[in-house]
């Protein structure tokens, strides 16, 4: 049954795909020679710039991050936030397991979270 569904909710998206594809044929066709390079030097002419302020926020943010750690406490401007989140802790559960066998009072301090799903694509 599960994997009727997975079929399912798999041709619903080759539907989406389909009518993209479509539209953009669609779109294509009423656009004109010279419409078309139009759009592609506007492209252009805005691909430096893209690049240079997309440089200028990953570097800002790094730094940001850093200070933030550093600094050990979120910081909230009048726009953003950097949240700061402290390291997690995590145990090798393979060892813990062992461990609880031998000590079964270890079990008391076990909690375990629901189960997820995600659906990605095959291959």
């Amino acid at each position: 049954m599960i994997e009727q569904k997975l079929e399912q909710l798999a041709e619903y998206q080759a539907q989406m795909q389909l009518a993209e594809i479509d539209k953009q044929t669609l779109i294509d066709a009423v656009l004109t020679p010279e419409i078309k390079q139009k759009l592609a030097d506007i492209d252009a002419e805005f691909s430096d710039k893209y690049d240079a302020v997309m440089e200028n926020i990953a570097n800002l943010t790094d730094e940001i991050k850093k200070e933030v750690v550093s600094h050990g406490a979120t910081v909230k401007s009048a726009h953003l936030m950097a949240v700061y989140s402290k390291g997690r802790i995590s145990w090798d559960t393979k060892i813990l397991d062992g461990l609880a066998i031998v000590f079964p009072k270890l079990n008391e301090a076990r909690k375990e979270g629901e189960p997820s799903v995600s659906i990605r694509k095959v291959g």
